[in-house]
């Protein structure tokens, strides 16, 4: 009898050690999930908040970068300058501004240096308003006339300058160009009255034309032809700590850029409306129609160097260029190049 109480006994001890063995591992199975279910909170200071970007906001509103693992933290340095400190401070992970500042922080000096790892546009993504419809314009009508600018050594500015050298006209002697005013500011001061011109981006150069205070006359875009204008960009310690991530990061860009390329400016406009509650999406169609039919977003995320070598021509014509910088130490195309062939291989 007391033989079968001491059997009854060990078996009850062994099922219980059974049940949490089972148990611990169960847990330590729910634990792993949850571990890989976890996105990684990356942040993004954008140098503005532009339609421009719109392949950016469908990945966002698509949920592409949640797809691959991203939680994205979204933040809008309102400058290049002011985006460039958030990425060397470790205040941002990712920079998305004119490659122009990862050139100029590299020929300063700085040791752990910003790399473009995806381009995103192609052409100018601002135009030039004028105070009075002007039909047939041409670029030497700027002479002798007062332009709101955009800040000196910026991408805006140095391709408006480009282009006035391309049509012969001295940015410094035939005409003015204020450069005083903050980055998203001018369009304010234009229907204040400040200025004959202003270069703006959208939408403010649309809210412009519908409050009757200024007519778009050109295009940057179209006359500066293909420029490397926006990229993404990270310290190459971060990139060489976390390559997953940019590679993720990249690969949830690629999927924003193949939407675009295969749907309508509609399609695309519906899309990111959430992101620019404020614009009517009649309005928020418009634009994105004006980018899409000037073509200003690339098919791939590829920077390629030939046009990261004229971007340091444009630079060097407007004497903001402190020294050539070698291309393969500024731009890393590994994960453009995996995320394009790994959207052509789907």
């Amino acid at each position: 009898m007391r033989r079968n109480s001491k059997l009854r006994l060990l078996k009850k001890t062994a099922s219980l050690l059974l049940a949490g063995i089972l148990l611990a591992g169960s847990l330590a199975g729910c634990g792993t999930t949850a571990d890989k279910s976890e996105n990684k909170t990356v942040t993004l200071n954008e140098v503005a908040h532009s339609i421009f970007y719109a392949p950016m906001y469908v990945a966002i509103e698509e949920g592409y970068f949640k797809e691959e693992g991203i939680e994205l933290n979204l933040v809008t340095g309102f400058g290049a300058d002011k985006t460039m400190t958030a990425v060397l401070t470790d205040e941002a992970d990712i920079g998305f501004m004119g490659s122009e500042s990862t050139i100029y922080t590299y020929a300063g000096g700085t040791s752990d240096y910003v790399v473009n790892f995806a381009q995103l546009t192609q052409r100018a993504g601002n135009f030039l308003v004028s105070r009075q419809p002007i039909e047939n314009f041409t670029w030497d009508m700027l002479k002798g006339t007062n332009v709101l600018g955009g800040r000196a050594g910026g991408m805006p500015e140095m391709v408006f300058e480009f282009i006035l050298n391309k049509n012969g006209i001295d940015p410094k002697a035939d005409l003015s160009i204020d450069q005083s005013i903050d980055f998203g500011s001018t369009a304010a001061a234009f229907s204040g009255g400040q200025g004959d011109f202003t270069v703006e981006f959208e939408p403010h150069a649309t809210s412009l034309e519908a409050k009757g205070d200024g007519y778009v006359v050109a295009s940057l875009g179209e006359d500066s032809g293909y420029v490397p204008y926006t990229a993404f960009s990270a310290k190459k310690s971060y990139m060489e700590e976390n390559p997953d991530t940019i590679q993720s990061f990249t690969n949830a860009l690629q999927k924003g850029m193949d939407y675009v390329a295969s749907h309508s400016p509609e399609e695309i406009a519906k899309v990111i409306q959430p992101q620019f509650e404020e614009t009517d999406i009649e309005t928020l169609t418009t634009i994105v129609t004006r980018y899409y039919e000037q073509d200003t977003w690339k098919t791939n995320l590829i920077f390629e160097e030939d046009a990261f070598t004229l971007l340091q021509n444009i630079l060097e014509e407007g004497g903001e260029l402190p020294a050539r910088v070698p291309y393969e130490d500024l731009v890393n195309t590994q994960f453009a190049q995996n995320a394009a062939k790994g959207a052509a291989d789907k």
